[in-house]
């Protein structure tokens, strides 16, 4: 594996993330400072907690979805990139974010 680009990306991703959580806290904390009204806070607060809830759930069924995936990749045996193979990693992955949504439509 070539690390000499995989470890600029990752500073990179670090970085970013790292800046939209500043800047997210920042923007939390001069709503409070500026007395934005006490339900506003709240109902900010409310939707963040929803959308890292729904997030957490999102990804965890579209790993869930590659892992069968990369299972039935193996129980057919292949070896060598070919059509079959991203066929089904990309139809674990559609189906993951399908049932996601279906999810997320019942709970909410």
């Amino acid at each position: 594996m070539n690390y000499d680009i995989l470890i600029p990306i990752t500073l990179f991703f670090s970085i970013a993330y790292s800046i939209k959580a500043i800047a997210d806290a920042r923007v939390r904390r001069q709503m409070v400072a500026v007395g934005g009204s006490e339900d506003l806070v709240r109902s900010v607060l409310q939707g963040d907690d929803l959308r890292r809830r729904h997030s957490s759930l999102h990804w965890g069924i579209v790993l869930v979805a590659l892992a069968i995936g990369f299972g039935l990749i193996q129980l057919f045996g292949w070896q060598d990139l070919n059509p079959g193979m991203v066929a089904v990693l990309v139809g674990a992955t559609g189906l993951g974010n399908l049932v996601f949504y279906g999810m997320a439509r019942r709970l909410g």
